[in-house]
């Protein structure tokens, strides 16, 4: 299971450890750690970038962690698929996609080790959830000042319209979900934590957070 580490520190460097960001923060530099995991049957690791880590490219991302990630995905909620940039043992190709704060990402990884996003803290991040092809699947993460939601069934009922709240579990190479029947929901509520990145099937276009 992917464990996120939280670690904040203001004006200077790992002066103070677990730190929360609380809403309306200022003048926060740290980052946000994410274990990335062999899996027992792949390597695939989601991880996010809450933070503003100066990553423009998905190529940028390659050069820094070349050695340690081969495939760079980036979901497509208008499609229903994946635009990935990969790695032959030679050389990158694929689609070089935009990074931006607030997105999530699937890669894979060729060892265990720590993931980190860090940075400035960024504006407030807005999720424009659309409705695909062939299917409703979004991409989000708990935002940082939203540390109120603390399981998959309070953040389903906070965005109002989603009906599945999926969580990847890298040891198994699987998802976790919590679903609504239009009364309840079922399935395994589980916690989350901001920066988690999340899967959301949603049943209407909406903005998340709301203004």
């Amino acid at each position: 299971m992917k464990r996120f580490a939280i670690l904040l520190a203001a004006l200077f460097l790992f002066s103070s450890l677990l730190l929360a960001i609380e809403s309306e923060p200022s003048n926060i530099v740290g980052y946000v750690a994410y274990e990335c995991f062999i899996g027992e049957t792949g390597s695939n690791n989601f991880i996010g970038l809450p933070l503003d880590s100066g990553y423009e490219t998905a190529m940028d991302l390659a050069n820094a962690y070349g050695e340690q990630i081969n495939v760079i995905n980036n979901w497509q909620p208008a499609t229903q698929s994946w635009e990935a940039l990969f790695f032959d043992g030679a050389e990158w190709s694929g689609v070089d996609f935009e990074l931006s704060a607030g997105n999530a990402y699937m890669v894979n990884v060729t060892e265990e080790f720590t993931f980190y996003s860090a940075g400035d803290l960024p504006e407030p991040v807005q999720y424009d959830l659309i409705e695909g092809t062939v299917g409703n699947n979004n991409f989000v993460m708990v935002p940082l000042d939203r540390s109120d939601l603390e399981t998959a069934t309070e953040l389903g009922d906070d965005m109002g319209i989603a009906n599945v709240v999926n969580r990847w579990a890298a040891a198994t190479q699987s998802w976790a979900a919590v679903f609504y029947d239009g009364q309840e929901w079922s399935g395994q509520d589980y916690n989350v934590t901001i920066g988690k990145p999340l899967m959301v099937n949603i049943t209407e276009p909406a903005v998340w957070p709301a203004d």
